[in-house]
């Protein structure tokens, strides 16, 4: 690895220094992250469901707004940034991952 994506690594692992500004790139990474986590979970949650997925959308409906708004508070009260992206990355990943082995297992 070069300098400057060691120094990119260091920025994004050193802790905030005031624990009362939540700031602008943990903002936006909760709430696309947040977003990108709920949407991912209820997609899941449609699969889950008995039925088909004309019936069983309406519980994912209801309760997307609320997943999004723990998704995205769980995601801004991280302690860096690299936990931030961590928060967003590994829940989306083992969604997809999820949603896929329901598509391909039909």
């Amino acid at each position: 690895m070069n300098n400057k994506s060691i120094s990119i690594l260091k920025k994004l692992n050193t802790p905030e220094k005031s624990g009362k500004k939540i700031g602008l790139f943990r903002t936006i990474c909760s709430i696309f992250g947040g977003l990108l986590v709920a949407y991912l979970a209820m997609t899941l949650l449609v699969f889950i469901l008995p039925g088909t997925a004309g019936e069983s959308i309406i519980i994912p409906l209801m309760f997307n707004t609320l997943a999004w708004a723990v998704a995205a508070l769980w995601i801004s009260l991280s302690s860096t940034k690299m936990i931030a992206l961590y928060k967003v990355f590994i829940p989306s990943i083992i969604f997809i991952i999820a949603i896929a082995f329901f598509i391909l297992g039909n």
